[in-house]
């Protein structure tokens, strides 16, 4: 299993959010560059950003920024937030991004998802975000009608590699990921699952790690303290 350190932008600086509340913003680290490099430091070789005021103005906002900071940890880096058309697909690819995360189109439009897949395969990875298991968009503000599974199961069909799950609830609680729903979402889709939400201490990377997930994203509780990357990085490797 991966650990992929999250940056959040907004207004140009890493902050975090509580259950996705954008009136709860809370700025983490001094900058975006030096927060990556901590996670260079730390051994880290993956990196989840996340352009906030793209994904609530359904555009491009910080992603020069992004780009800049990605280039410069040296790390794989995977960008969701805002990205709704091919234009912006293909800024963050050529700029050395390797993959793309389509959160609010999997929902509003499905055919560029198909497109985005056809084109670019495996560097487009959809993000699931659900509260009480339904799925929302447009920055976790619009609801929908459409079960997480049922959307993952979609998104399988049409060739979709990765997903991001994201639990709201648990987003920036530190009270651990939901593991029952991360169970059902591995076993009912072939995908490559990254869970998002929630992780607070060590025991959390392991128990995301007996599920089977490909990958885990950790945001609070590295800036908080709650969580060692280094040491969780290093244990994973060892699982």
């Amino acid at each position: 299993m991966i650990i992929l350190p999250a940056i959040d932008i907004k207004d140009g600086n890493c902050v975090r959010l509580f259950k996705g509340d954008y009136s709860t913003v809370q700025k983490v680290a001094e900058s975006p560059y030096i927060a990556a490099q901590r996670f260079a430091d730390a051994g880290a070789t993956w990196m989840h950003m996340v352009d906030l005021d793209g994904a609530k103005d359904a555009k491009l906002v910080n992603a020069d920024l992004i780009a800049d900071v990605a280039k410069s940890s040296g790390l794989s880096v995977e960008v969701g937030g805002g990205i709704r058309d091919m234009k912006a697909v293909e800024y963050y690819l050529s700029r050395g991004i390797n993959r793309v995360i389509l959160g609010s189109a999997a929902v509003k439009d499905p055919q560029f998802v198909v497109d985005a897949v056809k084109n670019y395969g495996d560097k487009i990875v959809v993000g699931i975000d659900a509260k009480d298991g339904m799925v929302r968009a447009e920055g976790w503000i619009d609801s929908s009608d459409i079960n997480y599974i049922e959307l993952a199961k979609r998104m399988e069909d049409v060739g979709v590699k990765t997903i991001v799950f994201t639990d709201i609830d648990q987003d920036g609680t530190l009270a651990g990921p939901n593991l029952k729903q991360l169970d059902d979402l591995v076993h009912q889709v072939s995908c490559n699952i990254i869970a998002s939400g929630g992780v607070a201490v060590l025991k959390d990377i392991i128990n995301l790690a007996e599920l089977d997930v490909y990958g885990a994203i950790c945001g609070k509780a590295i800036y908080s303290g709650n969580l060692d990357l280094k040491l969780a990085l290093e244990m994973t490797r060892k699982i």
